[in-house]
């Protein structure tokens, strides 16, 4: 939402049809997802200049910045970040909300009670006091039943919680107690994983030039994305033991579905076949959709292993066509060999 959209008590979430109640004048326009993708890849590929420890949120938007060893060439974390709001501001014409802290938790909630525009620096030793007064709802990490939990026992600010010992919240809150614990002191020992060694997943999306809910404009898209994401495995000699997919919706809602792959595989009959189903299970509402992303999760090495009898299996016969038509797409170009699943429809 907009600065002006949040003043007049537009919220993240909100359904569409509370926002127009609240200001029927309120401009809706339809969300780009692809290009938030791009324009955050873009701001990311800046901060590489002042350091290589760069985390960037897939979903909410955030970048983490570990500038711990970068002080001898840049200055202080405080000098980092009014360079970085000048750097986009300058290049992006873009004004970012931002935080200095000792960890991403503390940052992160330092964003959140500044939005829409602003700034904020929790020095060490201040995290205590900082996180004290705050609503309990303003901590990342706590799911829905943890804050209705929280409210049932009245306590709706993080210093009312600190109150309780860890023996205390285990009765209510069983194994999330020591969680919850650690995340209302401020306490987040996780460090910020640099964007080179997070290369676990890997990510191909599609958005439909018309919003659709056509099953077989659906499937199409897919089997494309599919496609691609197995061809990136095979080159890099990997196989995926999981798959999610997240649609996007016209009115900015977003629904998602995951599976286990097992066994783990590149081989895009294969996943096509497990991914059919997850597309079905995501597709919860009769809005048309307008973008979808497919991940591979959790990758790991091909297993070679030979072969124990001669004869040709239906898995080996589906493995040794997906490498001849790799073979003919490297020779004859992309477009050379398609899918009959693929030639559906014109638009999308």
């Amino acid at each position: 939402m907009s600065n002006e959209a949040y003043k007049e008590g537009i919220r993240k979430g909100m359904p569409l049809a509370r926002a127009k109640r609240i200001n029927r004048k309120i401009k809706i326009l339809p969300p780009s997802f692809n290009r938030y993708e791009r324009v955050m890849k873009d701001l990311s590929k800046e901060t590489f200049t002042f350091t290589p420890l760069i985390e960037s949120g897939t979903v909410d938007g955030h970048i983490f910045l570990d500038v711990t060893g970068s002080g001898r060439l840049f200055g202080p974390s405080i000098d980092v970040a009014f360079k970085l709001k000048k750097m986009f501001a300058k290049i992006f014409n873009f004004d970012p909300i931002w935080a200095v802290a000792t960890n991403k938790l503390v940052a992160k909630v330092a964003t959140r009670i500044v939005k829409p525009v602003g700034e904020y620096i929790v020095t060490p030793g201040e995290k205590k006091a900082f996180l004290a007064p705050l609503p309990i709802h303003l901590i990342p990490g706590l799911i829905k039943t943890d804050l209705i939990r929280l409210a049932e026992f009245n306590l709706v600010y993080v210093s009312q919680a600190r109150a309780l010992t860890l023996e205390q919240l285990q009765i209510p809150f069983h194994h999330r107690a020591s969680l919850i614990y650690d995340q209302i002191r401020g306490i987040d020992p996780t460090p910020v994983t640099a964007l080179c060694e997070n290369l676990s997943t890997i990510q191909v999306n599609h958005e439909f030039s018309d919003d659709t809910n056509n099953a077989a404009l659906l499937k199409k898209a897919l089997y494309l994305m599919v496609e691609e994401i197995c061809r990136i495995l095979r080159i890099r000699k990997l196989t995926s033991a999981a798959a999610k997919i997240i649609l996007s919706y016209s009115d900015g809602l977003q629904t998602t579905s995951k599976l286990k792959l097992t066994p783990s595989t590149s081989n895009d009959m294969a996943l096509f076949k497990k991914c059919v189903p997850l597309l079905y299970k995501a597709c919860t509402r009769r809005v048309r959709i307008r973008h979808m992303l497919l991940t591979c999760e959790k990758l790991a090495p091909q297993e070679i292993q030979l072969e124990l009898f001669t004869h040709k299996t239906k898995g080996k016969k589906q493995a040794d066509l997906i490498l001849t038509m790799d073979e003919i797409r490297t020779k004859f170009g992309k477009d050379s060999i398609k899918a009959g699943l693929t030639l559906v429809g014109r638009n999308g």
